[in-house]
């Protein structure tokens, strides 16, 4: 099962900690909030898990491909050994996080994508040497690859900041000037979770119907496996829900992790305000008009990067797929490593400079005395 499960029981308490208001309280109290909110992550995890494992363990039993029959000989072992081995990843991931730099699970599946490479440009060169593929069409696909790399690299690094003024305040006798800044904002401000959620649940038929195996007798079954062929990978139906679904996702994600009237509230309290916009409501209008118009790139953006490796794939038979998710999540958990990591230099780098300063803050005051 890998990682998957602890990464949708993570999204699911993530959305329902907008909307339950238990959830929406642990948000606030701190460290004490986010130990409550990682233990209910982890018993989904348990139960997402153990659903899953029981579904995989029934679609290989229909499939024949076990010899093994009955629950206890074989459902029941194989559903406890993958959900075992889901849970040791996420302690690992878990125990990472806390001693290492970075995330994790994102490091544990960014290794999982990478060890794939290699196979993936072998069976490249592969095709190039038997003739199944035109050397012209390969550069041309290295060069796409590292085309859309750079796009990606671009659009996660792309911001859109919106100049904030603060009033002049008097504090005591001093009157402090007013000062500017601004507001950034992504334009992919829902990362990955479209293109996981869509994927989702694409594959819920293909689940369903595998509880219900390919038994032509059933009317059920019958109805299950063509839907399920449908929305298989390629299939015109199955492109157009995917881009459908992720542009949703991508305003429905944005809305749940985002309060535009918040912002505007906390912003008026501060006494800050954008130009030309009048603090309260206009403001908060002002910041959703932007945001959906953010959104709406950022969701075409993630559609096009998420369509491209599928169209490859499906119609000129490449031997593998670099993009989509697997694409967005190398570039995000890269990025993010590599600013963790210069953090974590700078805070090593921190005391050394400190100390440097008073060395020559020292000699300078011994001189001037």
């Amino acid at each position: 099962m890998g990682v998957m499960p602890y990464i949708s029981a993570s999204i699911i308490i993530q959305m329902l900690s907008m909307v339950v208001p238990s959830l929406m309280e642990a948000r606030k109290e701190g460290e004490a909030g986010r130990r409550r909110t990682t233990q209910l992550t982890r018993y989904a995890t348990v139960g997402l898990a153990l659903f899953q494992s029981f579904g995989a363990a029934v679609a290989l039993s229909n499939g024949g491909m076990t010899n093994a029959k009955g629950f206890f000989d074989w459902l029941l072992p194989a559903t406890i050994t993958m959900t075992t081995g889901t849970m040791f990843l996420m302690w690992l991931g878990e125990q990472i996080t806390e001693r290492g730099i970075g995330n994790g699970i994102s490091m544990i599946i960014l290794s999982g994508i990478v060890a794939g490479l290699p196979g993936a440009v072998g069976r490249t060169f592969e095709s190039v040497s038997s003739g199944e593929m035109n050397p012209l069409f390969a550069i041309l696909l290295i060069g796409i690859v590292i085309g859309v790399t750079g796009f990606c690299v671009f659009m996660e690094r792309a911001q859109r900041r919106i100049t904030v003024n603060y009033a002049k305040r008097q504090v005591g006798r001093r009157l402090y000037a007013g000062q500017s800044s601004h507001l950034p904002f992504k334009l992919n401000m829902s990362g990955v979770i479209p293109p996981i959620f869509a994927s989702s649940l694409l594959l819920f038929p293909a689940t369903i119907a595998s509880f219900f195996g390919s038994n032509p007798d059933s009317r059920l079954s019958e109805v299950l496996q063509n839907v399920a062929t449908s929305l298989g990978y390629g299939q015109p139906l199955h492109l157009v829900l995917y881009a459908t679904l992720i542009v949703f996702f991508c305003f429905f994600y944005t809305a749940l992790v985002f309060n535009s009237r918040e912002t505007a509230d906390n912003l008026k309290k501060s006494g800050a305000f954008i130009p030309g916009i009048r603090p309260g409501q206009q403001t908060a209008e002002y910041i959703d008009k932007v945001l959906t118009r953010l959104t709406l790139w950022g969701a075409i953006y993630i559609m096009a990067v998420c369509l491209v490796p599928e169209i490859l794939v499906s119609s000129q038979g490449v031997p593998f797929q670099f993009g989509g998710t697997s694409l967005l999540i190398v570039v995000v958990v890269v990025m993010d490593f590599m600013a963790q990591l210069q953090a974590h230099m700078m805070s090593h780098h921190y005391p050394g400079l400190m100390k440097k300063a008073n060395l020559l803050g020292g000699r300078g005051g011994s001189a001037q005395g």
